[in-house]
């Protein structure tokens, strides 16, 4: 009998053992994402382009299918790696040490995952990283000598590929992943770890049950990276988050839709809709529901950014009509709606003419940054020198020369900003360049007060605008948070040829501070009011005009 006993403990015992060394789906499927995609940017064989590496990965996901634990698994990548070839040591890697380092994005701690590796392939793959692949890349280059972005190169679209084949769904998601571990500047800075994204992920590219599905998992996977500068949209999503539009345009705040403008008066008028008009449900749900449900296909550094860009996604739809909750002043209207096909609308955008300046009361000067033209600023400046003020609207980006403009405002010269950049030699790490500095070495030219306006339109050019503005002597930024999408872009396609871009370098001032995602620093912030938005106020602007006066 205690035989028996000890029979059957040994053998619960040991099937628990197993059961816990067993590994599930995701987890092969994302370790394999990690080991396939490291070996392509780091062993010296795979990097210099000796191989197909998309058909390795293809031979290679069946073998890791059959594993069933890390010794097996381990098994297969060993195999897989010692087959590449033999490893020469690398002379050339400790260069590396001259460089400032950004490390922030740097996490090779995978390759020692005891509950997935066995210290045989650990070791293995740390001397992949010490003799890693130097010089010219088939894979990925910078964009130029100049701008040191990553180019990724030489990969295959698949343009006709058959979604219903689980290979290529993986491979998209493989080298998106990948693409965005080692060459994004901002992946520290994402709301869910990256890792965790690849684990969410690998079901939904996995186990698409239908194309749309797939295509959804490629937007919110590009989403997953909070990034203003993204964007991926197919004919397949269009056509479900909808090509049918109202004929309004209108801002999300405090859960709400406020309508602001037309797209066609007379269309807007049919179906009784007013500027002022606060929609606060769509079909029996909630504005705000809708936009957290959308949220995660929403492209955005941050929510002030997302809402801005959920106009897409709130309400319009794959149906030409629906029903709207509407709030009109006092009374509360339930009124089923048409929308339209946007060419029915024949719109065009409004041009609020070529003034680029003008002198408003209380001798504040004011320039519209969008309208400023290079050959401008001299005449401007001569023309507003006696103003006490002189507010400098920066809500759309400017093509006129920062540079040009800060001679005017900054004195003596002042840092600007610096940032980091892709080292393809080391992938993951980043280098910082050194801080640009700007502004004149004379005396200032313009001694009155100088206000910036900023909101969540305004990107990229135009919050790097607002960074070389605020080096300014007597300069005070007000408005909302700006988008936080900074840096030049990098472009290219998903598997499919769908086409897609991120940010490719990281913009810091010259404390470290961060523009990605935060946006521009703010020293006096307004968030628009309903109130405000259905009476049509720049409520920005009016604080602006308080502040110089106060």
């Amino acid at each position: 009998m205690k035989k028996t006993i000890f029979l059957l403990i040994i053998f619960f015992c040991g099937n628990n053992l197993f059961a816990q060394n067993e590994l599930t789906e995701t987890e092969k499927l994302a370790t394999t994402a990690k080991v396939w995609g490291f070996l392509k940017y780091y062993h010296p064989e795979v990097a210099d382009g000796k191989y197909d590496w998309d058909e390795e990965l293809f031979k290679i996901l069946p073998k890791v299918k059959d594993s069933q634990d890390k010794e097996q698994l381990s098994k297969v990548y060993l195999n897989w790696v010692n087959g590449l070839g033999q490893i020469k040591p690398c002379k050339s890697c400790d260069k590396n040490k001259k460089h400032e380092y950004f490390d922030m994005n740097f996490d090779l701690n995978w390759l020692n995952n005891s509950q997935i590796f066995t210290p045989e392939l650990s070791k293995k793959l740390r001397h992949i990283e010490v003799n890693r692949h130097q010089g010219k890349k088939h894979y990925v280059k910078h964009y130029s000598r100049r701008l040191k972005i990553a180019d990724f190169t030489n990969e295959n679209d698949y343009e006709n590929f058959d979604w219903q084949d689980e290979n290529f769904r993986l491979l998209s998601l493989f080298r998106y992943w990948n693409m965005i571990e080692y060459f994004f500047p901002a992946k520290y800075q994402t709301d869910m770890d990256w890792d965790d994204v690849l684990e969410k992920m690998i079901p939904k590219f996995s186990h698409s049950k239908s194309e749309i599905d797939f295509h959804l998992a490629m937007v919110e996977l590009a989403s997953s990276i909070d990034d203003s500068h993204v964007r991926l949209n197919t004919q397949k999503t269009y056509l479900h988050f909808g090509h049918f539009y109202l004929p309004i345009k209108f801002r999300l705040i405090e859960g709400k839709a406020i309508v602001t403008e037309y797209y066609n008066d007379s269309l807007a008028k049919l179906n009784d809709l007013r500027i002022g008009d606060v929609i606060t449900k769509a079909n029996g749900k909630k504005i705000e529901t809708i936009f957290q449900e959308e949220k995660k296909y929403i492209m955005g550094s941050n929510s002030a950014r997302k809402m801005l860009n959920a106009s897409y996604y709130i309400l319009n739809g794959p149906t030409d009509s629906l029903k709207l909750e509407v709030m009109r002043g006092s009374k509360t209207l339930i009124k089923p709606v048409k929308r339209y096909l946007y060419r029915d609308f024949k719109y065009k955008k409004e041009e609020n003419g070529n003034i680029s300046y003008k002198i408003l009361k209380d001798d504040i000067g004011y320039i519209k940054m969008d309208k400023l033209k290079n050959t401008e600023v001299a005449e401007i400046f001569d023309a507003l020198k006696d103003s006490k003020a002189i507010i400098f609207d920066t809500r759309q980006s400017s093509t006129a020369s920062i540079y040009q403009l800060s001679n005017y405002i900054t004195s003596p010269r002042k840092d600007f900003y610096k940032a980091i950049e892709p080292d393809l030699d080391y992938p993951g790490k980043f280098i910082w360049t050194n801080v640009r500095n700007v502004g004149n070495r004379e005396e200032l030219r313009y001694k009155g007060q100088i206000v910036l306006l900023v909101d969540e339109g305004c990107q990229s050019q135009c919050e790097f605008t607002i960074m070389c503005l605020q080096t300014g002597n007597n300069v005070t930024t007000i408005g909302t948070q700006s988008s936080g999408a900074n840096g030049n872009v990098i472009r290219f396609n998903m598997v499919g040829g769908f086409k897609t871009q991120i940010s490719g370098v990281g913009i810091f001032y010259p404390d470290g501070t961060e523009n990605q995602r935060k946006g521009v620093k703010i020293d006096i912030e307004v968030k628009p009011t309903v109130k405000g938005t259905i009476e049509r106020k720049d409520e920005i602007l009016e604080k602006a005009i308080e502040f110089i006066n106060n």
